[in-house]
């Protein structure tokens, strides 16, 4: 029998939260079914002093419902090193404060606390970025800022998707054609006219069947991925922008992009990862705070919150 667990989850504000849908939340409901102590945290609430991380923590027991989804219980200030293990769930912006948390959740590390996803690893994997690692999984991938070289990438491939490499649920993402009149200001407003570098992918038309989402946790690939599929008139497969959730079995070239990249960043401490494939190509690899949960459990019966706990407790032992 696993021992009672302390844990720690850094998410966003607990109003804002949809428990229908939150892959957090159904962390916390599963965690807290096996009898673990559930405490949430702000990022804002993380400081440091006389060498100790700590927070302001409240402590909540989840609940079923959907509006009144936990029972808060009480505030206290609690070093991070009295948690068995500490979550960071916290969405994106990735901006300098997400990376300040980062920081001192490092040091929390460095004083023994167990940090999942580890923050050293959230920091060095940008979720646009970390595929140039495994470009033989990419599609024809361009990262730049110049817009003669965007602009050439463009002519060649004649189709393709331009996107900002800090944006999320299909924030900013354009499809831009080499006939299209209005690529020059789409360039220009996606690289604050050449300021900022973003990423150019040729446009795959297999986006009609789902943008596909597959997780791993704690280096175990689940077996399902959820389709995200664009509604009418849109090339953005993403849940945020509209698209329709559809779980469905991972093909072969799915198991072959997630089997190879599970042990590698497991070992680097990102115990849930959420790889986006289109077409059988590797798009994406999202470390901050990859969703789902709550979709695939739903139409296929396979647990994966409790997969996550049951990981959790494993790094716990």
């Amino acid at each position: 029998m696993n021992k009672r667990l302390r844990l720690a989850f850094i998410v966003d504000p607990l109003a804002a939260l949809k428990a229908y849908k939150d892959s957090s939340i159904a962390m916390m409901r599963a965690a807290a079914a096996r009898g673990h102590e559930i405490w949430t945290i702000q990022r804002e609430a993380l400081a440091w002093r006389d060498a100790q991380v700590y927070a302001r923590a409240l402590r909540i027991v989840p609940q079923a419902g959907e509006q009144h989804w936990y029972q808060a219980g009480d505030w206290a200030s609690v070093a991070l090193h009295e948690f068995d293990a500490v979550v960071m769930r916290q969405d994106p912006p990735f901006d300098f404060e997400y990376v300040a948390a980062t920081w001192l959740l490092e040091r929390a590390v460095a004083q023994g606390v167990r940090v999942f996803n580890a923050p050293r690893a959230i920091r060095d994997h940008s979720e646009k970025l970390a595929i140039t690692e495994f470009a033989q999984f990419t599609p024809t991938t361009l990262v730049a800022r110049d817009a003669a070289e965007i602009h050439a990438f463009i002519d060649e491939l004649d189709d393709v998707v331009l996107k900002p490499l800090d944006g999320m649920g299909g924030s900013q993402i354009f499809r831009v054609r080499a006939d299209d009149p209005n690529r020059n200001v789409i360039v220009e407003t996606l690289t604050h006219e050449g300021a900022r570098t973003i990423m150019a992918q040729r446009y795959l038309p297999a986006i009609r069947e789902g943008d596909k989402r597959v997780l791993i946790i704690g280096g175990e690939v689940v077996p399902y991925a959820l389709a995200r599929i664009p509604k009418t008139g849109e090339t953005r497969g993403n849940l945020a922008a509209g698209g329709r959730g559809v779980a469905m079995p991972l093909t072969e070239r799915e198991r072959e992009i997630a089997g190879t990249l599970a042990p590698l960043l497991w070992a680097r401490g990102l115990m849930v990862v959420g790889l986006d494939v289109i077409g059988g190509h590797l798009t994406e690899v999202n470390v901050t705070s990859p969703t789902c949960f709550v979709e695939i459990t739903a139409q296929t019966g396979f647990d994966v919150p409790a997969l996550f706990v049951d990981k959790l407790e494993e790094a716990c032992r």
